[in-house]
């Protein structure tokens, strides 16, 4: 794996290196000695899958406050999508700073978001599908959110937004965002 550092202190993108031949391509997903090698503590616990039918639809952004904090690995395994991350840590050099990467089914790059960071995705395409491990399990109490297109963000979505739940349109603005996630 190619590990690459983001503009947010602690993120990264990773892409495989496939191994190929006449039968196609194989590749690791996760190994948590490469991980390591990059000083990323990161123990999955949890496998999400999520499918959008339109091109356009918006999820998020998602994150688990404490104690259940949660890190991700977020990889797009049909389609394509504009997988985004906010850094909402109070003490990150890059709080209130965002970070965007296409992932699709033909890179296989995968998006590692630290926790206190909050997650989302624009498909790009119709009929997309993400896949991601998580450090945590999910735990209702703790997910939280942010608007998707808080002002002061100013994610710069490529596609005009087809879709996007009732949910994600109410979570708060970084402005009123605090540390307790509410």
């Amino acid at each position: 794996m190619v590990f690459s550092p983001t503009p947010i202190q602690g993120a990264w993108v990773i892409d495989p290196t496939p191994h190929q031949d006449v039968r196609g391509r194989f590749m690791r997903a996760w190994c948590a000695r490469e991980f390591a090698a990059q000083g990323i503590v990161f123990t999955p616990v949890q496998a999400n899958m999520s499918h959008s039918v339109r091109a356009g639809t918006v999820r998020g952004l998602h994150l688990q406050i404490a104690p259940d904090l949660e890190a991700k690995l977020v990889r797009c395994t049909r389609g394509a999508v504009y997988d985004v991350l906010a850094d909402l840590r109070p003490e990150s050099p890059t709080r209130g700073q965002w970070f965007g990467v296409e992932l699709n089914a033909d890179n296989a790059r995968m998006l590692y978001i630290p926790p206190l960071c909050a997650h989302g995705y624009q498909t790009l395409v119709d009929d997309a599908e993400t896949y991601y491990l998580t450090s945590a399990f999910y735990a209702p109490a703790a997910c939280t959110g942010l608007r998707f297109d808080d002002p002061s963000l100013k994610i710069d979505w490529p596609l005009p937004i087809s879709d996007v739940s009732e949910q994600d349109k109410r979570w708060p603005v970084l402005r009123t965002w605090d540390t307790g996630g509410r």
